[in-house]
């Protein structure tokens, strides 16, 4: 084991996160990746080409590793975050292994025929439940999982969960403060049954319901910080109200999740041009359901997309944000900044950024400096909403 690990930590480290957020503490790849090949190095070594499927790569590691290091062929990849996405391509074409792999969407044209499947477990238990579901439902009766992560964001709850959709569901040791859960047996049951996914959820401040892929920030609830960004839009508040919005304006909802601040604004301002984006595959899906079930889908355009890199310059009048404090499962401001820095290219002058944060972050100063003056119209224990005007 500790000879396959070592080539395989070898190989990893040549990898690299461009163009996904970069910095000096962050990595392309960590022990759970080597951990999660390592456990199934023999399985995939001896994997027919087409067989060998990974969920949740983030940047290359187990799709470049599979197929470098273990001999595996015609390896399917899916990703939820675009820039993981185009990491692993760019790292492919480098290290020379672009037709090693295919990335597929999270369903049967990934899963079909797969008898192993390599997981990087998500954050969430909701997302985890999404993809244990779909390879349950599409992959090889006798497929085996192998799902991994850091120790210290490892729970119960998700044994628990892999266990509502194989019949057996083991842990291994752990390795270098990572464990791998190992599935097998898909109940077949599934085969009938209607998907978990997506979820639907109602607000009380809310006109409109909710669509979640697993993966979505936020689920099907509204989050606290969207709820006091959206407070702010009423009469009578510190800041302009939907009312005092201009006819015609551009609304770009930069990282939009379920797709709750574009709706909301497509609802409230008929004639308005309204845009929205996110990275992830799972919010686009959820945000594109959300507006349509609120009877606005014609009238929204949903990107999958890095930032703000499908508006152009200078087309916003007003742009929604509640970004990420996070990349990964790594804290760090260093992602909303990129996104800061996005508004102030795609705003019109005099153009409106509408931003809610953690309070303790602290951006307005970055904010004034990139964009224009800030003011402040709401702050509870954790949140701001700053308005801030595009000089």
């Amino acid at each position: 084991m500790e000879a396959v690990a070592a080539r395989l930590e070898e190989f990893c480290g040549a990898l690299s996160r461009d163009p996904d957020f970069d910095a000096p503490e962050l990595q392309a790849y960590d022990t759970a990746d080597v951990h999660i090949l390592t456990a199934a190095a023999e399985r995939v070594r001896s994997a027919a080409p087409g067989t060998v499927v990974t969920i949740g790569d983030r940047h290359g590691a187990l799709t470049l590793g599979a197929a470098a290091v273990l001999g595996a062929g015609a390896v399917r990849s899916y990703q939820d975050p675009v820039l993981g996405e185009r990491a692993l391509a760019a790292n492919a074409v480098r290290l020379g292994l672009r037709d090693r792999y295919e990335s597929a969407p999270l369903g049967p044209e990934l899963l079909d025929g797969a008898e192993t499947v390599l997981v990087q477990l998500p954050r969430g238990l909701e997302a985890l439940e999404e993809i244990a579901w779909k390879i349950a439902r599409f992959a090889s009766p006798t497929v085996r999982v192998f799902a991994g992560g850091r120790v210290k964001h490892m729970t119960r709850a998700q044994n628990d969960v892999l266990g509502r959709y194989f019949g057996a569901v083991t842990a291994g040791l752990g390795w270098r403060k990572s464990r791998v859960l190992q599935a097998t047996s898909p109940l077949p049951m599934l085969a009938g049954a209607e998907p978990p996914f997506p979820k639907w959820g109602q607000d009380r401040e809310l006109t409109f319901g909710l669509a979640a892929f697993g993966a979505t920030f936020g689920g099907t609830k509204l989050d606290h910080g969207s709820r006091l960004l959206l407070s702010t839009f009423e009469r009578g508040g510190a800041g302009a109200s939907w009312a005092d919005i201009a006819p015609g304006a551009n609304v770009f909802d930069l990282g939009c999740g379920s797709g709750v601040l574009a709706v909301s604004a497509a609802l409230a301002l008929p004639s308005a041009r309204v845009l929205a984006s996110d990275q992830s595959d799972a919010a686009v899906r959820s945000a594109a359901l959300t507006a349509e079930a609120a009877g606005v889908g014609e009238r929204m355009a949903i990107h999958r997309a890095d930032g703000a890199e499908a508006v152009a310059d200078g087309w916003a009048d007003l742009v929604l944000l509640n970004p990420p404090f996070h990349t990964g499962s790594t804290v760090h401001a260093g992602v909303a900044h990129r996104l800061i820095r996005d508004c102030a290219r795609v705003l019109k002058p005099g153009g409106e950024l509408r931003i809610v944060f953690n309070s303790h972050l602290s951006y307005r100063q970055l904010l004034e400096r990139v964009i224009g003056p800030a003011r402040q119209l709401q702050r509870d224990a954790t949140f701001t909403v700053l308005e801030v005007t595009k000089r």
